[in-house]
């Protein structure tokens, strides 16, 4: 009897914990969340709202190694280390959503959980700006003319992998598929939910089945697949918003756990 109780109050906290943090990832996700932070801030440099920094976006190799020399933290950030930021935080999303919406289907939860954590994986395995990063302190640090053009042939290759994911190939387009589908199966599991309520889970299953009407444009209109994209970002805002308030009223004692 002890043990069990012992058990339920460990089970409890583990809960919580994943509610607050689930719950805060979501809200900071709203912020990140498909910014193109390289050309706002390149925007702000030409207004002279930002006084130090790269004053065109890099072209060559060389411009790449010398801006994550000078400006390591720009950058990073030309190389889309926020997208790497928002992955992280939609993954830390899923394992709050599983921690309440299991109850209600915990195969389905955990599908959609799993999806996340490898599209999470694939998208870190994906992105280059780690690996640019270490070939322009390589750079830097060269001796010889023989060693800077092995570094320079390197980072060629490491932007044509960076260049084809900007435009969703390879790694990024599958993680970015397996997001909508996590997305789509937790939105549908929310409908039977008491917590998160109708207007949550519909507002969810639009963002997602919008950015899944990306791969039908890309397929059969490349030309429009821009609009299921800008459709799905709003709502998209909307339901991490909707999210992060149900799980921090969880994680907070806000509201009775078994309205799940």
């Amino acid at each position: 009897m002890i043990s069990q109780t012992i058990h339920a109050e460990v089970a409890d906290s583990s809960g919580k914990t994943l509610y607050r943090l689930g719950g805060i990832a979501a809200l900071l996700a709203a912020i990140v969340f498909r910014r193109n932070l390289a050309e706002e801030f390149m925007l702000f440099r030409q207004l002279g709202i930002f006084h130090s920094g790269p004053r065109a976006l890099p072209n060559t190799v060389m411009d790449w190694y010398s801006i994550l020399h000078n400006y390591r933290l720009i950058g990073l950030t030309f190389l889309n280390l926020f997208d790497m930021v928002n992955y992280a935080l939609v993954g830390l999303i899923f394992l709050g959503l599983d921690a309440v919406l299991r109850r209600v289907n915990r195969s389905c939860m955990r599908l959609a959980t799993v999806l996340v954590l490898v599209a999470v994986a694939v998208y870190f395995a994906s992105n280059q700006a780690f690996a640019l990063l270490s070939l322009s302190d390589q750079y830097a640090a060269a001796a010889t003319d023989a060693e800077r053009s092995e570094l320079l042939a390197a980072g060629q290759a490491l932007l044509a992998v960076h260049n084809s994911g900007a435009n969703y190939g390879h790694g990024i387009y599958v993680s970015y598929l397996f997001v909508n589908l996590a997305g789509l199966i937790a939105a549908t599991v929310m409908l039977r939910s008491r917590v998160f309520g109708k207007v949550a889970a519909y507002t969810g299953i639009l963002a997602n089945i919008f950015g899944l009407g990306y791969y039908l444009t890309q397929m059969f209109a490349p030309a429009l697949s821009v609009i299921p994209i800008s459709a799905a970002a709003p709502l998209l805002l909307v339901w991490y918003i909707l999210i992060g308030r149900k799980l921090l009223q969880l994680g907070w004692g806000g509201l009775n756990e078994d309205a799940a």
